[in-house]
């Protein structure tokens, strides 16, 4: 499977089957990571992790601490797609895989627009 980020009119598809999407949080500047499976029916959700809680992040009651990070699995039906808005208030949104992580703009090539759409890629 592959991944495909639209933005700004480019397509760039990232053979990959899972990977982890990092940003920081624009009100508290506190860290949050997702971690993402690509399959044949979209996107899937499988554990979230905050370094932290506060003003609209507030750890799941399930969430465990681990090494500093509140985390927690996520049962829900894969999307078809993902639309992440760039506020510019905290930095970029940034993909990490094999425990490398880059910005959205890096993996495409020039700075991103307002949004960006994240989708598995029809192959």
């Amino acid at each position: 499977m592959s991944l495909c980020l639209a933005t700004s009119g480019v397509v760039k598809a990232l053979a990959l089957a899972g990977f982890t999407l990092a940003w920081t949080h624009s009100v508290e500047k506190t860290a949050w990571q997702e971690d993402w499976r690509v399959t044949a029916d979209g996107l899937q959700l499988v554990q979230a992790r905050v370094k932290g809680s506060g003003a609209g992040m507030e750890p799941p009651p399930e969430a465990r601490l681990v090494d500093g990070w509140y985390q927690w699995s996520v049962d829900r039906e894969p999307l078809s797609r993902i639309v992440l808005a760039n506020s510019g208030a905290a930095g970029e949104w940034r993909i990490c895989h094999d425990g490398q992580c880059r910005t959205i703009s890096e993996i495409v090539g020039h700075d991103i627009g307002a949004t960006i759409t994240m989708s598995a890629c029809n192959e």
